[in-house]
């Protein structure tokens, strides 16, 4: 376990080191005014203006050597040019190398130079978190807002980097053109690249957009499945995986995810039908499809479990457990037994392997076509969503077999479940279990960290947030860079080990971001679930009309990452998006309301357009921000940030579908608003929220 002011240092560039952050001197500042304030000798106001002004020096010193350097590079890149028009006059193919060297000798220092910009933007924020943590999160809205948005902002030029951009371009033209034989000049902006762009050019790419926040619709996409990575970047290459990687294995991976979302989904547009058939009411279609959820709550923990063991069992049973639970699911019917539908569906709820698909892609996929990999997954989740309900509307038939019913409301059971049989051969014959650190090298590593260091850490996490002067006094040694206390419960690399230590690494923008993922999941379950109730009782719609609804719906979710990662994201600032995304998921709402003049189509179909569309907008923001504000210990291991994101969704699920259920006690014709308002609610909340704590989203 290593504390982030040593790994800060560990990965600082010698020759920089003093224009780096002062991380350990911050640190200090920290502490000195916690025991000031509670000895009561200095106000928190006098606090707020004071370690306002030791950062404003930090940050003009960054400032300064950053701008001196891009003044470095930019001389020499003036030579280079020079030395270059000489060379189109008199061409010289010796020349010519030594001249593409000199630029790639340049391009080598801008990355430099752009790994220093990084390492101090993430001390920022790390000294940032680390005040807010001990004085209430006040320091980082009061500095960013009185910072950020000035005329004359340092601030920006260590988080936006201004000026960089213009030396990258410079380079990337002049590469781009000694590599054309008559001039081609294309930057790294240019789309498609260069299929000859230089190697040093798409690394100096990669990291500018790492930087910014770039993204494209590849990168957005990825970060829907919240693999989140560690917190400071490495110079070295990535290797992790490429020992257990294995192609098929992760197909059947993503294979995994799109039946599962298919499974999810096939249902909606006919469980209403098939409760009325059994004798239950239509609205009981809440609780037959939240049933699944509701198993699945538990299911994403033994599974993120197990799959620190194993992949390949957890995926067996996981077939083994839908086929059975969609069995179970279709002959419901003919045993005439609500309580077997229910249990159907929650079989199949306890057999979601989302956990072991996500902690396959983080653990063992290496990196270089990890975020091809995350990317992959939430398509396969996408597509699995808008062919479940597609599938549902061509099962329009009705015939027996050996007295066994095969109709629209069976036959979803029994397509499920013979696509799980073939899938579990597929997977008995094709699938590669990765090799695994041995349990005895993992034991010796565990022993070197100490016992009694493990329960300091966990001891930590309870901490106050202002802690006593006893504490203090243990640090006051100005070289000793470790506190057990703080920093080995917010900045250790071991991984959460239960729910509550995982709880406890949340801050409170985490949380709201995790409120508002709440949300969405709960509107879009709501639009999505009661959809065939009140398509039927409103407009006397079909299944097969139902059906193509819900597939429309689900296939607007690629399109719609599609421009927002491509365009939107590198138009408008994350928080933004996030903010305007709820705003308008509340305005869908409140256009579903049925009041007082008849509910037409035409409202109900523009309505849920918003909704889904903007509720889809808001998730990839969403966990794009969620995995920059989330812990690094939420990384790996089993109480990792995508089961807790997950965790929050399916809870979402099962809320907005027991609460169709209830609604159904008042009518059907009071089932659109009475299901509606809770949605509203909760949109409102999270945006009072997003709101209060939109500045330390910076």
């Amino acid at each position: 376990m290593v504390e982030f002011g040593k790994r800060l240092k560990e990965r600082q560039i010698q020759e920089w080191k003093s224009y780096y952050i002062n991380y350990k001197l911050m640190k200090k500042k920290v502490k000195q005014y916690t025991k000031q304030i509670q000895e009561g000798t200095l106000d928190l106001q006098y606090v707020l203006k004071e370690f306002s002004r030791i950062l404003d020096n930090q940050i003009e010193k960054i400032v300064l050597f950053l701008l001196e350097q891009q003044g470095l590079l930019a001389s020499r890149i003036t030579k280079l040019n020079e030395q270059h028009a000489i060379l189109l006059e008199h061409p010289d193919i010796s020349e010519v190398c030594k001249l593409r060297e000199a630029y790639r000798a340049v391009g080598q220092d801008l990355l430099k130079l752009l790994f220093f910009v990084e390492m101090n933007a993430i001390g920022l924020r790390k000294i940032l978190k680390k005040f807010d943590k001990r004085f209430g999160y006040r320091f980082t809205d009061y500095y960013v807002t009185s910072r950020a948005n000035h005329p004359y902002s340092q601030l920006q030029q260590v988080f936006k980097h201004v000026g960089i951009g213009a030396v990258v371009g410079a380079l990337s033209h002049n590469l781009a053109g000694l590599e054309g034989q008559g001039g081609s000049y294309l930057s790294i902006y240019d789309h498609p690249a260069s299929p000859f762009q230089d190697p040093v050019i798409d690394s100096i790419k990669a990291a500018v957009d790492r930087l910014t926040h770039s993204t494209n619709f590849l990168h957005f996409l990825g970060q829907h499945a919240l693999i989140i990575q560690g917190e400071l970047p490495s110079p070295a290459e990535d290797h992790v995986g490429d020992e257990t990687y294995n192609f098929m294995s992760l197909l059947l991976n993503l294979a995994n995810t799109f039946l599962y979302m298919v499974n999810t989904y096939i249902i909606v547009p006919t469980a209403d039908t098939y409760s009325t058939s059994l004798g239950a009411a239509a609205t009981v279609c809440g609780v037959v499809i939240g049933s699944m959820a509701v198993a699945q709550v538990f299911s994403s923990v033994y599974f993120s479990a197990w799959s620190n063991k194993s992949y390949f069992r957890p995926l067996v049973f996981s077939s083994v457990v839908l086929c059975l639970g969609n069995t179970l699911y279709a002959m419901a019917y003919d045993l005439n037994s609500i309580s077997i539908l229910l249990i159907g569906r929650l079989f199949c709820g306890l057999g979601s392997a989302r956990a072991v698909n996500r902690r396959y892609i983080s653990d063992c996929v290496p990196l270089k076509i990890r975020l091809q990999a995350s990317a992959g997954f939430v398509s396969a989740s996408a597509l699995g969503m808008a062919c479940g309900p597609a599938l549902a509307g061509f099962l329009q038939t009705d015939f027996k077999v050996f007295n066994l019913t095969f109709d629209e409301n069976t036959l979803p059971g029994w397509i499920m479940a013979l696509a799980w049989l073939i899938y579990l051969v597929w997977l008995w014959i094709s699938f590669k279990e990765p090799f695994r650190q041995t349990e005895e090298n993992q034991v010796q590593q565990e022993a070197s960290d100490g016992v009694v260091e493990n329960e300091s850490i966990e001891n930590g996490l309870a901490q106050p947030l202002l802690l006593n002067a006893e504490d203090e006094q243990k640090d006051e040694d100005g070289d000793q860079e470790c506190d057990v206390s703080e920093e080995a419960s917010e900045e250790s690399q071991r991984t959460a080990s239960s729910i509550g230590s995982a709880y406890r690494l949340l801050t409170p923008s985490v949380k709201v971001q995790l409120l508002i993922y709440f949300m969405l999941k709960y509107a879009m379950e709501i639009l999505l679930s009661e959809s065939s109730v009140i398509t039927t009782y409103y407009f006397s719609w079909s299944t097969r009309n139902v059906a193509i609804f819900l597939a429309c719906l689900g296939l607007t979710v690629l399109p719609v990452n599609v421009i927002v990662g491509s365009y939107i994201t590198n138009m408008f600032e994350d928080r933004q998006i996030l903010l305007a995304s709820e705003i308008m998921v509340c305005v869908g709402i409140i256009l579903s309301f049925h009041v007082l003049t008849a509910y037409t189509v035409p409202q109900y179909v523009s309505s849920a357009l918003i909704t889904f569309i903007f509720a889809e907008v808001l998730e990839g923001v969403n966990l794009s921000l969620l995995s920059r504000v989330m812990s690094s210990r939420l990384a790996q291991g089993t109480y990792n940030g995508g089961l807790l994101s997950t965790e929050a969704g399916t809870l979402a699920r099962v809320v907005a579908d027991g609460t169709i259920t209830l609604a159904g006690y008042l009518g059907e014709s009071r089932l659109l608003n009475v299901t509606l308002i809770p949605s509203l609610v909760i949109c409102i909340f999270s945006i009072i929220a997003t709101l209060r704590t939109y500045n330390s989203l910076y």
